[in-house]
């Protein structure tokens, strides 16, 4: 009993020291360059749910040779720039990655390549307005990010687009609405009409 409590002890302090001292963004180097252009225009307001970017991302070659070595994977997220993380503490940017909430939609994951790396990505229909940056993370073996790259500079001032949510409503359910209202309205009328030629026809008798 003892030796059970002890071990469950053990790996709740494991997972308590993971949580305080996990990898932290500023230890991590920027390896990676990453690029984003959009579909219709770069400067445009793209449309959650139609609208889509093409990112491109590949090992920054200005690095020693096998300062990739370690990395196994990637993933690609969208990150809340400054301007729409202003008084919102859920999407709170810190530099433990444990904590941090700025990038919280995983665009893809894949195998780690030092190049020729391009994937386009349909903005989902459940990413809120707001502006916004994307950051690739490459992690190791043990899935701990070990380098990133970003399609901002440090500042997360640049380069920078915006994303429209929907609204949450959709032309053919405003039509629909319309033809079931309209539907309704002569409904009501006819009732009405039967009824009055129904107590006329009653009283002649």
């Amino acid at each position: 009993m003892a030796a059970a409590l002890l071990l469950v002890s053990s790996i709740l302090i494991s997972c308590l020291a993971a949580s305080c001292h996990g990898v932290t963004l500023s230890s991590l180097q920027k390896t990676l360059i990453v690029s984003v252009t959009a579909s219709p225009s770069p400067g445009q307001v793209l449309k959650a749910g139609e609208d889509s970017i093409t990112l491109t991302w590949s090992f920054n070659n200005s690095f020693p040779a096998r300062t990739d070595s370690a990395y196994k994977t990637v993933q690609v997220k969208l990150c809340f720039a400054p301007i729409s993380q202003q008084d919102r503490a859920w999407r709170k940017t810190e530099d433990n990655l444990v904590k941090d909430k700025t990038c919280q939609y995983k665009i893809v994951a894949k195998p780690y390549s030092p190049s020729n790396n391009t994937f386009s990505w349909t903005v989902q229909r459940d990413v809120p307005t707001g502006t916004y940056f994307v950051r690739v993370y490459a992690y190791n073996s043990a899935d701990e990010e070990v380098a990133y790259g970003q399609t901002t500079d440090a500042h997360k001032t640049n380069n920078l687009f915006q994303v429209k949510a929907i609204s949450g409503r959709h032309v053919s359910l405003d039509i629909a609405s319309i033809c079931f209202s309209s539907f309704s309205i002569v409904s009501l009328f006819g009732f009405f009409f039967l009824e009055k030629r129904r107590a006329k026809h009653s009283q002649e008798n």
